[in-house]
């Protein structure tokens, strides 16, 4: 605590970052006042002013309590992901697109648990999943946490909606040969090449540079922190991304992104290209939300423009590589090198078994049991009056 002229102070409440002044009135009554600030100099400045009102004799108001806005938490978010270099900030600023019209203007102190169960209740009827409601209450919830450490309200209850989202899709080699038939870019050619062969994620791809791709020795290299694990990892090239990375580095700096568009500028996200890759592709369509119809055109023939895409997901290669790479007998603990596993049991919840992997497995039991059924017909016959007997043994 700093003291001024021995009858005010200077502090910092506990998990706050602005300071608050402390001084006594005219009248003797202790007066406390935050000046919404973490400048000390600037709250030195108000605290001299108060004394000076008291000196004077004039009547310190206090001074109301700012009602902070949830708007102005968001910008509170956005401030800590970017100091804490967080890759996910594309992802927050789409969720505060719906969070925005909702909450945006209201003071955050009445944001209260029915007013989040409306929200919860405007967005499944706009159709959106229940995993994606909880994405956005869940970056909502983050806000609040990190404003109370600066502002006083209360902090709501938020709701959960039980999720059902567990996504098994594969692409097979025929799957991935449509989407390649229909891909005319190149960015998107050597995409879905690196995702097929290797199951990198969507971001750590679309974040390579142009170093990372050294030709001479074919390695294609993620570096340290850039990752989800933060860990680096290394590949060789396959002779067709190599080819097409000499391509698309043709031209380009070190630092350049190495998957650009025609324009130049960098790929960024295009989930809306890739529903279209797969519509083309026959592995995907639209229906629509209102009268679940499968639709072709941007409208509904009921008049509804709320469509859903139903097909292939990006991620569906992630699986795709790792069951095929499990397939080809390469050790689990490769595999999860390559593609980023940090542990055996979340790699497992991704290598998910195929179901004509099950029938497989299945067929080629039953054709061992059928070899040694075959091998034991040339037994002795000693052997096989024992086993009958053994069969026909009453059983007790």
């Amino acid at each position: 605590m700093s003291r001024i002229r021995g009858n005010g102070s200077i502090f910092q409440q506990s998990g706050c970052t602005t300071w608050t002044i402390s001084f006594y009135a005219a009248n003797g009554r202790r007066v406390r006042e935050t000046t919404g600030t973490d400048d000390y100099r600037a709250a030195q400045q108000k605290l001299r002013a108060r004394l000076v009102q008291v000196d004077k004799g004039e009547r310190i108001e206090p001074r109301r309590r700012q009602q902070v806005l949830v708007s102005e938490l968001y910008y509170g978010l956005t401030l800590h992901y970017r100091k804490n270099g967080r890759k996910s900030l594309d992802a927050v600023e789409r969720r505060w697109k719906h969070i925005k019209p909702f909450f945006g203007d209201m003071p955050a102190q009445n944001v209260t648990y029915d007013r989040l169960d409306k929200y919860v209740d405007q967005r499944m009827r706009d159709g959106a999943a229940s995993a994606t409601i909880n994405r956005e209450l869940s970056a909502l919830k983050t806000m609040f946490r990190l404003g109370a450490r600066t502002h006083t309200f209360m902090l709501p209850v938020f709701p959960r909606l039980t999720e059902n989202n567990i996504r098994t899709g594969f692409i097979e080699q025929a799957d991935f040969d449509q989407l390649h038939s229909q891909a005319t870019e190149l960015w998107l050619r050597l995409f879905l090449e690196i995702a097929f062969e290797f199951g990198w994620r969507k971001r750590e791809i679309l974040g390579l540079q142009v170093r990372q791709a050294n030709m001479r020795t074919g390695i294609i290299r993620l570096d340290v922190g850039t990752t989800k694990n933060k860990e680096g990892r290394e590949v060789t090239m396959t002779n067709v991304i190599r080819e097409l990375i000499r391509l698309a580095v043709a031209g380009k700096n070190p630092d350049d992104c190495l998957l650009t568009r025609q324009d130049g500028k960098p790929v960024k996200d295009f989930r809306k290209a890739w529903q279209n890759l797969c519509i083309k592709a026959g592995l995907g369509h639209m229906i629509c939300r209102e009268c679940k119809k499968t639709i072709t055109g941007e409208k509904c023939e009921c008049g509804s423009e709320k469509l859903k895409y139903v097909g292939r997901f990006i991620h569906d290669f992630r699986r795709s590589a790792a069951r095929e790479l499990r397939r080809a007998g390469v050790a689990e603990s490769t595999i999860m090198d390559m593609g980023g596993w940090k542990t055996a049991s979340m790699f497992r919840r991704y290598a998910i078994t195929d179901p004509r992997d099950i029938k497989a497995a299945v067929e080629k039991r039953q054709q061992v049991r059928a070899e040694l059924s075959h091998d034991f017909s040339h037994d002795s016959a000693s052997t096989s009056e024992s086993a009958e007997s053994t069969a026909n043994r009453p059983i007790n």
